[in-house]
């Protein structure tokens, strides 16, 4: 009997679980590790973000439904990892901490033969002086229920424009090194729309600041993709989107610090900028989220598994390189750890072995540039390629993974909600292929321009709320749903 432990019930997680738990066999057990006991469909905490829906409508509960399906769960944090085990324990083991209200504190060792890691991100609002809804002074919707404060205080802001008050609203990226510029540019087109359904968007002063160089980078490098027969880049995509309902932007912006009423950032050109605003919703930078490391005599090996940042290394080329010499060819295949065969890394917890987009720095020295994405999608891909392999692994008692998912060889569909409403919304619709630039198959523009395009309208909103319950239906394991897409 094999025990596959997986450390986070995000979407990578998740999707890893629900397939083990399918296809791995009744002999073997799959325990779900996760500091959380509700899932997040993190994609519609947007709507959460302006009152188009509740909490309720975006989570649900994950202890009932891993014991309907028979998967083990453990509510609990990891804290560390020994893949070699211990002089007491010579099986590979994580330790934890419990975070249920019953044994909230108690630490506990658990056995694993199998390990993956798909803790996701830490919302490391720490790293800006100011920024977060815990101990600063802007608002966030990374989670559901920072989602719902959101809502809170946009609607404070709304009753105040009601009464003839003006407000500037500033929504985007809360430093310079963040990734997930796609929630919050979903987010302001839906802050924009929520204005116009209460018929105060003449009060509002609406503005865009983000560390990527130009709009619609997102991490990516930019795109190019073909929207209404016509090729255009992302820069002209995202600038439409803007100019057509009046919001201001600000780009290659590093946010400093977060006062009451004052955001402070830093300019490429290495000046200094404060902006007032009344209502802000910045998305963090991630880290890791602090595992860490220990080889069998205790020595702390955290440095070997872990890129600065706290991801941890897989199967990329994690050679240092200039920027233009690296190559679609360095990311990952298969997501395991080179040292240890049973071990992998999947989601936004496996670090990506160099940027996307080119870095910049101010001429301050400071770094202004996206981090590459790895949510969505490509998760749910890396998740299913990672649980394939370690299904023949155990069946066939082999080290080697026998599936790939590599963000260099697949594409990736963004629907990014422009206004929640079933006859006046919209949305962007975006497909890229692959999401890491290749350009040594594609020269021109690194994609696949046949499988890389974008529309507007509101055929993809009704797209994405459909999306939103086919993907909570199969979250939830109800009837058929390995029949659904990924």
């Amino acid at each position: 009997m094999s025990r596959i432990v997986i450390l986070g019930a995000g979407i990578s997680g998740h999707t890893a679980a629900r397939y083990l738990n399918k296809w791995i066999g009744k002999n073997h057990e799959v325990l779900v590790v996760s500091p959380n006991s509700k899932w997040n469909w993190i994609p519609s905490n947007i709507w959460v973000g302006v009152g188009e829906m509740s909490e309720e409508d975006v989570t649900f509960d994950l202890p009932e439904v891993y014991k309907k399906a028979g998967i083990g769960f453990c509510q609990a944090k990891g804290i560390s990892i020994h893949p070699e085990g211990s002089s007491e324990n010579a099986s590979p083991f994580i330790t934890v901490e419990h975070t249920s209200a019953i044994r909230a504190g108690e630490i506990e060792n658990i056995n694993y033969d199998y390990l993956i890691n798909a803790t996701g991100p830490k919302l490391n609002f720490a790293a800006t002086e100011g920024l977060g809804p815990e101990h600063g002074h802007t608002v966030s919707v990374c989670t559901a229920s920072h989602a719902v404060e959101a809502n809170h205080k946009l609607q404070e802001q709304i009753r105040a424009m009601k009464a003839g008050e003006e407000r500037t609203i500033v929504i985007g990226t809360g430093h310079g090194m963040c990734t997930c510029q796609g929630a919050a540019f979903e987010y302001i087109y839906n802050v924009d729309h929520e204005l116009r359904e209460a018929g105060v968007r003449d009060k509002a002063r609406i503005i865009w600041i983000s560390n990527e160089y130009e709009l619609g980078d997102f991490g990516m490098g930019s795109v190019h993709v073909k929207s209404g027969g016509f090729i255009t880049n992302g820069k002209t995509f995202a600038e439409s989107l803007m100019v057509e309902r009046g919001i201001e932007w600000i780009v290659r912006a590093h946010v400093t610090k977060v006062e009451a009423g004052i955001i402070h950032y830093e300019s490429m050109d290495g000046s200094f900028h404060q902006i007032p605003f009344d209502f802000s919703m910045l998305i963090p930078p991630f880290t890791g989220v602090g595992l860490k490391a220990y080889n069998k005599t205790g020595e702390d090996i955290s440095s070997q598994l872990f890129a600065p940042n706290g991801f941890m290394k897989v199967d990329g080329d994690y050679t240092p390189r200039p920027y233009d010499q690296w190559s679609a060819a360095d990311w990952p295949k298969t997501y395991q750890v080179p040292a240890y065969h049973n071990m992998f890394a999947i989601g936004i917890a496996f670090a990506p072995p160099h940027l996307i987009s080119k870095p910049m720095q101010s001429a301050n020295g400071t770094p202004i540039n996206p981090a590459p994405p790895r949510t969505g999608m490509p998760s749910a891909a890396m998740a299913k390629a990672v649980a394939m392999s370690i299904c023949d692994m155990v069946h066939k008692g082999t080290d080697k993974p026998t599936h790939t998912a590599s963000m260099a060889e697949m594409g990736a569909a963004c629907v990014a909600s422009t206004g929640n409403h079933m006859l006046t919304g919209s949305a962007a619709t975006m497909t890229v292929f692959p999401v890491v630039p290749d350009f040594e198959k594609y020269p021109t523009y690194g994609r696949d321009l046949d499988l890389t395009f974008g529309e507007i309208g509101l055929a993809g909103h009704w797209m994405k709320y459909l999306l939103h319950h086919t993907f909570l239906y199969q979250a939830k394991m109800r009837p058929g749903w390995a029949l659904l897409p990924d």
